[in-house]
């Protein structure tokens, strides 16, 4: 069985590593080769990922780089067709919902091959959200949806999806944080930067409903700036957040000095550093959607700052809470988790760190035919 694996962004990465390493288990059955497409094209960013991750180097990297929605689908579709049509895979794997999975998903399915979406079924009900869209196109091409949890498979079920296409395997980022988490515990960040555990807090902030309007990233800002008196917020700053920041004139809400305090804000940092200190801080701040899965592992209280979720069972089921933008919903959720007021709920169902071999034990048992 001759399988392409596909990453485009950072995310992607976290989520293909397991699948790799189980699929090099098998190496008389499988034959893999791993395309990145360069959607996320920040090599500093990047590289970090898979030097803490223990990925191999890509096999080919189409180098796509950034450009509008429409020009970076369209690109990557055309270098992708050129990868298929020399390779023949019998399979293409897509994790996530970045452009690189919906565009390579379509690009293989026109040309016959079989794809398996890993983290399928996940659904925001937000149409303005481009990852809804590529979820949505996604789906409802492929041939396997590997789901994270009950309410993935509910949602392909109601959809229409047969169910023998739908694989309840887990959640592979779990995997990869279940893998790792030792050797994140294990780093000596706190003691550098003269960080106490459960003293301080972490934050991302990056999406556009969030950092391109000023009146809300003013507001998000402030809330987070008050909300820093009583507790350090670090802060790993995203490229578009600190761009954003500087053209509305709201940099002096970001420390960026030796000393840490109110928001402290430090270059991107690598999978293992950031690891490090979620499981020590005590509570996360954010607006990404991974997050609020490794949080619901770690047992550290969520704040997002999004008005609805793909990922509601780390809401029903962990420590997450949806707070929206609203700047006092965010500092009244922070309160609460300072009086101890929150829910650590429990580690969902096969959040085990098995996932990955799951996936490759039903491409095993049913393998790829031709279309």
């Amino acid at each position: 069985m001759k399988i392409i694996n596909i990453v485009g962004a950072r995310p992607n990465f976290m989520k293909m590593a397991p699948i790799i390493e189980a699929m090099n288990r098998y190496p008389e059955q499988i034959k893999h080769l791993l395309v990145h497409t360069g959607q996320h094209y920040d090599e500093k960013m990047s590289k970090a990922f898979f030097d803490d991750l223990g990925m191999p180097k890509p096999d080919i990297d189409l180098e796509v780089g950034s450009g509008s929605h429409a020009e970076q689908t369209a690109r990557i579709m055309v270098e992708f067709e050129k990868v298929c049509l020399r390779e023949k895979p019998d399979l293409g794997i897509v994790v996530g919902d970045v452009n690189s999975t919906m565009a390579c998903t379509i690009t293989a399915k026109k040309l016959g091959i079989k794809v398996a979406h890993v983290e399928a079924g996940l659904r925001s009900r937000d149409m303005g959200m481009p990852e809804e869209i590529n979820r949505l196109c996604t789906d409802v091409l492929c041939d396997y949806l590997f789901t994270t949890d009950y309410v993935a498979d509910r949602n392909l079920k109601a959809e229409g999806v047969p169910e023998e296409k739908i694989h309840f395997v887990g959640n592979v980022m779990i995997d990869t944080l279940r893998k790792h988490e030792r050797k994140a515990e294990s780093l000596t960040l706190l003691h550098d930067w003269g960080l106490e555990a459960g003293r301080y807090a972490t934050m991302t902030l990056h999406r556009p409903s969030n950092v391109d309007d000023p009146h809300i990233l003013a507001g998000l800002l402030e809330a987070l700036a008050d909300i820093s008196r009583d507790l350090p917020i670090v802060f790993p700053i995203h490229p578009r957040t600190r761009k954003m920041a500087e053209k509305f004139g709201l940099e002096h809400f970001l420390n960026s000095g030796d000393r840490i305090e109110g928001i402290w804000c430090t270059e991107p940092l690598g999978y293992l550093e950031f690891l490090h200190l979620n499981m020590n801080a005590k509570m996360v701040l954010t607006d990404s959607g991974g997050l609020q899965e490794e949080t619901t592992v770690l047992g550290v209280p969520c704040i997002t700052m999004r008005h609805n979720t793909e990922r509601p069972i780390t809401c029903t089921e962990g420590t997450n809470r949806l707070v929206g933008n609203d700047p006092r919903k965010v500092k009244e959720a922070a309160e609460a988790v300072l009086r101890g007021d929150w829910n650590f709920g429990q580690v969902p169902e096969k959040w085990d760190g098995k996932a990955a071999e799951r996936i490759v034990q039903v491409l095993l048992s049913h393998p790829p035919t031709a279309v």
